[in-house]
């Protein structure tokens, strides 16, 4: 597994895999061809269906800015590899002088074609949850602990980093008002539900509201094509910063606290991310809100000091009930209904926490299993189920 720096990417929204994945394999090609004079880059599969309201060729042209670029959406053509898959040619004179196949595979991550993604930056040897808990249990560590043991001393710095941007977007976003970009018009939500109170607003009540606003504001933002954290993608950048400010601010865990369950939610994310998939493209929202829900709760749980037989079984949990979920954004645009589901998991995240911490003797699946099952899962989707704006909930609005 690589390093958490690869799954905790800081960049602008709205999509790791539409925007941040294709300016990275741009970036990557410029060097490979920095003298020619003019550039074309072909998208396909879920990229060309969705690349417009994603802003994919926007992000694209920022990257060749100055020099004449074409971009082409390729609606038609298979994608036997993976449904995110972008061509780059270069000219010069009028003759092709190279050109390049990448793969956007999920949070800002690429991979170019024959190139193998289980080799590039691998730090960790273990790459199971089994592996992980018998490992920490047989050295008495937390998960944060063993994350420290293999990163180093720097990672804690990187995700102090990476807090501090989750906070900034939370604070950006309950103080933003107006309408979010795209021809939906979605109206901004978030300063609307944190001001929201009750004389009698229960307990209960007043968590769901405030983790909904905090989801909400980092989500808007996200929407609105500003910097964020993928956690583990943009479209799911709204779960892990609303729970733990949420518990920092209702609970009062110390930053470092925060760090060390970024860290235990990150191994949880690294390892879907390895043995399955965190794209909405090749396996639906299960594999991008139902991560984030895991991460959040066994961040939580690493909050909570849960064990991690606990542990385990919160993060299970999540992706458990999120198998199925489908990824149907309207227009292509990562607002509906994207940011209403990272309210949903927050508070899903914490549920599967409290249930966790009663009945985790008695599980009978581990989270191993569960997430061998969200990538079969995620396979057997029609491809109009996958980030592609075709079925579901896209289809019926767009018909309406």
């Amino acid at each position: 597994m690589e390093s958490l720096k690869y799954l905790y990417r800081f960049g602008k929204g709205p999509s790791s895999s539409h925007t941040m994945g294709p300016i990275a394999a741009a970036k990557r090609f410029l060097q490979m061809a920095p003298d020619a004079d003019k550039y074309k880059a072909v998208l396909f599969g879920s990229l060309a269906l969705t690349g417009k309201g994603h802003m994919t060729d926007k992000a694209l042209k920022s990257c060749f800015s100055g020099k004449e670029f074409e971009v082409v959406f390729d609606c038609e053509s298979p994608t036997p590899v993976h449904p995110n898959t972008i061509d780059f040619y270069a000219y010069k004179a009028g003759k092709e002088i190279c050109r390049k196949r990448f793969y956007s595979i999920g949070g800002g991550e690429v991979v170019a074609d024959g190139e193998s993604y289980e080799s590039k930056n691998s730090i960790y040897r273990l790459n199971s949850f089994n592996d992980i808990s018998a490992y920490c249990r047989d050295n008495n560590l937390r998960i944060w602990e063993y994350v420290g043991q293999v990163e180093g001393a720097e990672i804690w710095e990187y995700l102090q980093n990476a807090w501090e941007i989750m906070n900034e977007a939370v604070s950006r976003g309950l103080a933003a008002e107006g309408v979010l970009p795209g021809a939906i018009g979605v109206n901004r939500k978030a300063r609307f539900l944190y001001r929201q109170s009750h004389i009698d607003e229960s307990g209960e009540t007043r968590r769901n509201r405030l983790l909904c606003s905090y989801a909400y504001a980092v989500s808007e933002e996200n929407a609105a094509g500003n910097e964020i954290v993928t956690a583990p993608t943009c479209g799911s950048c709204g779960v892990i910063p609303a729970v733990l400010k949420f518990l920092q601010e209702n609970k009062g865990f110390s930053d470092t606290q925060i760090i060390h369950a970024l860290a235990t939610g990150g191994i949880i994310g690294n390892l879907i991310k390895t043995n399955a998939s965190i794209s909405g493209a090749e396996c639906g929202c299960q594999a991008e809100i139902g991560t984030a829900c895991a991460m959040a709760a066994a961040a939580a749980g690493e909050l909570y000091g849960l064990n991690l037989d606990q542990i385990e079984y919160a993060a299970e949990m999540s992706i458990e009930h999120h198998l199925g979920l489908t990824c149907d954004p309207v227009m292509g645009l990562v607002q509906i209904p994207c940011i209403e589901r990272n309210a949903v998991a927050a508070m899903r995240a914490l549920d599967a926490v409290n249930l966790a911490d009663f009945l985790f003797d008695s599980r009978k699946i581990s989270f191993d299993m569960i997430v061998k099952t969200m990538y079969e899962t995620g396979k057997d989707l029609k491809v109009i189920y996958r980030e592609t704006s075709q079925g579901g909930l896209a289809k019926e609005y767009r018909d309406k």
